[in-house]
């Protein structure tokens, strides 16, 4: 019996690794609501997707390790996880923080619902627009692409091995940045439509004080910026998919695969 639970305990300590490595990207993926869905859900969804990796499992440096080390282990397949998960939340909250740009200069930041993610007040276009991404990164595909990366790192890093080198900090830094440009693409034709409007209605109750434009401008911006808006995000899967394949290689940097 005593050589039969020794023989079991590498096997208990790659799962450790790869259930801490897996549950650390899971909680950055977009799911819609997968934050406040109850924590039977989540462990379940972490303890299946890892049992489904068990083939590709690493052995353990260590047959027995003590608890620091495998500490140290998990902190760093932890932040593996949390790389390639920061990495795909970054691809949707560029569309989301274009859609808080727009909302903002069309009104719609004075209309909020619930956010199913944080529970928070949010604007409606904002929560709109996150739904929308969430949908195209699993139409996409991409989701498979992030599970076949989970799978691939289990192969070149075994258990605590991993360790974030330079060229990929600055890879994720820089697609850090890449979000305001993206932000800046989809959102700026609008707004800048938009300030025009602005600058028409000024100009036009600068020349006659009667008219009382002010109650006209809420509702002109907010339908303008709804056609405006619907005919930009007709481009909108060729930008996401563009910037989820950037992403990926990011991904790749991280791994040390460019």
């Amino acid at each position: 019996m005593p050589g039969s639970i020794t023989f079991a305990l590498p096997s208990l300590w790659s799962f450790l690794a790869v259930l801490s490595r897996v549950a650390a990207t899971f909680s950055f993926i977009p799911l819609p609501g997968f934050k406040n869905q109850a924590d039977m859900a989540k462990i379940v969804l972490s303890l299946t997707t890892t049992v489904a990796l068990y083939p590709l499992w690493p052995a353990v440096p260590v047959p027995d390790p003590s608890m620091g080390m495998m500490l140290v282990w998990l902190a760093a397949d932890a932040a593996l996880g949390v790389a390639v998960g920061l990495v795909v939340a970054l691809l949707v909250e560029g569309f989301v923080l274009a859609a808080q740009f727009l909302g903002l200069q069309a009104g719609y930041s004075y209309a909020s619902t619930i956010d199913p993610n944080s529970q928070s007040d949010s604007g409606v276009l904002q929560i709109a627009v996150q739904m929308a991404a969430s949908l195209l990164f699993f139409s996409l595909g991409f989701h498979r692409q992030v599970l076949g990366v989970i799978a691939l790192s289990l192969g070149l890093f075994p258990p605590g091995s991993f360790v974030l080198t330079m060229s990929g900090a600055q890879a994720v830094i820089h697609l850090g940045s890449g979000m305001f440009l993206l932000a800046a693409r989809l959102a700026l034709p609008v707004v800048a439509m938009l300030i025009l409007v602005d600058l028409t209605l000024a100009l036009l109750g600068k020349l006659n004080a009667q008219l009382q434009l002010l109650m006209l401008s809420f509702p002109v911006k907010m339908l303008l910026g709804l056609m405006l808006l619907s005919s930009v995000l007709v481009l909108g899967p060729v930008l996401f998919e563009q910037e989820a394949r950037r992403s990926m290689a990011v991904i790749g940097q991280i791994l040390g695969r460019p």
